[in-house]
């Protein structure tokens, strides 16, 4: 693949860059500006060549289903302009904003760019045609670039108009079509994780969350994988009724237990299930909170954490891991009852000296930062869907894989 390092001449030429700028938004404020921050290398490595930007994200949900009405009140939630504002401050230079996705407006923004400036588009989502990848649309986009740069690891799982419509044409035009240094890192190292050396093992992986059948894939692929796969979070509780525990009030996905016990029984004592959990009469109001076995939960309670048990047994075999990945917290982290667990995790990891660690992203990332672990990973993924998909696919992503 191209990276952004092997783009030379862009004086007077205009680089697409399709940003990750999907950030959370509450009454036209920004919350959190993390995605903003980490495409800033990308950006300004490009304004530094002389390059003129157009950048592309989306943010947000918008169901064209709806009524038009519901549609509106979508966009005008999601519009980029606070994004606009908050990359201006980051940059330290004016960004210009355009408020629309297609048209003269835009256009004439696009062929006004002076060499070293910023514009950014409106969320490409606006558009009904991004996520089915309509061709026109892409044509439209790919006809105000001279090259193209990918620097969404967070959409790359999706073959949008934006991540594969437009790169998928300048390729044809013969125009260079690249990675940004964002994805160029996230490449890298679940790239590690799947082609696995020697010199990674023990490979040991950690999976948590709610639903076994959300990480049907990911489990299947990390079977193949690792040394050890250590399962907590609601999920353990499908593997341990199927294996006939009494799990009591948890959340089990009955229509996967019969895929869970043979998922067990096919890897031959490499999944590692809790043996105790820490559970509650109720998931918000409860008013009583028990240690228990996990296959002994009682009627009326639900496990909402590993115990310190099965943290101790995890920590054990994390300490022999050189190389660990990591996605799903082991509990309801939101509660400060329900925490140990996967601070637990997060303490091992930073404790196995000489390893690559990663944190695949999504909720796992947001508990790493709320417990200020994130300097402890080697790398800490920006896509929690992109990062399991490339794990489940053996390193492939559309948005990638449109790139070599």
């Amino acid at each position: 693949m191209l990276t952004v390092k092997d783009l030379k001449d862009l004086k007077g030429k205009t680089v697409v860059v399709r940003v990750d700028f999907n950030v959370p938004l509450k009454g036209g404020e920004i919350r959190d500006d993390n995605r903003i921050v980490a495409a800033l290398p990308t950006i300004q490595d490009l304004l530094g060549k002389g390059a003129r930007l157009v950048l592309m994200s989306h943010l947000g949900k918008i169901k064209h289903k709806e009524a038009p009405e519901v549609v509106e009140e979508m966009k005008k939630k999601n519009d980029m302009a606070p994004v606009a504002a908050c990359l201006e401050k980051l940059l330290g230079q004016k960004v210009y904003f355009c408020p629309v996705t297609r048209g003269d407006e835009l256009t004439d923004m696009v062929k006004s760019l002076k060499d070293g400036e910023v514009l950014l588009m409106q969320n490409t989502r606006y558009e009904k045609g991004e996520e089915k990848n309509d061709p026109e649309l892409a044509k439209i986009w790919a006809s105000f670039a001279d090259a193209y740069v990918m620097d969404a690891f967070g959409s790359a799982h999706r073959a949008h108009a934006s991540t594969y419509g437009v790169p998928a044409i300048l390729k044809e035009e013969g125009k260079p079509v690249a990675v940004g240094y964002l994805v160029e890192k996230e490449v890298a190292a679940l790239t590690r994780c799947v082609d696995v050396k020697d010199a990674d093992r023990p490979y040991v992986a950690v999976l948590g969350g709610l639903k076994v059948s959300d990480k049907i894939k990911v489990i299947d692929s990390l079977l193949k994988k690792c040394d050890k796969i250590l399962i907590g979070g609601a999920m353990a509780f499908t593997f341990i009724k199927a294996l006939g525990g009494k799990v009591g009030e948890s959340p089990v996905e009955d229509d996967q237990l019969q895929y869970a016990k043979n998922c067990y029984e096919a890897a031959h004592g490499n999944i590692i299930l809790p043996v105790d959990t820490v559970a509650a009469n109720g998931f918000d109001n409860w008013t009583e909170i028990v240690e228990v076995d996990s296959n002994a939960i009682p009627d009326g309670f639900q496990g909402l954490d590993i115990g310190p048990r099965t943290a101790a047994l995890f920590k054990d075999e994390l300490k022999k891991a050189k190389m660990v990945f990591w996605n799903g917290p082991m509990g309801v982290f939101e509660q400060d009852s329900f925490q140990s667990g996967t601070i637990a995790i997060c303490e091992a990891i930073q404790e196995i000296p000489h390893s690559f660690t990663v944190c695949g992203g999504g909720d796992s990332a947001a508990a790493i930062k709320q417990f200020g672990f994130v300097k402890s990973f080697s790398h800490v993924s920006t896509g929690g869907g992109a990062s399991l998909e490339m794990i489940e696919n053996d390193g492939h992503l559309p948005g990638i894989d449109i790139i070599r």
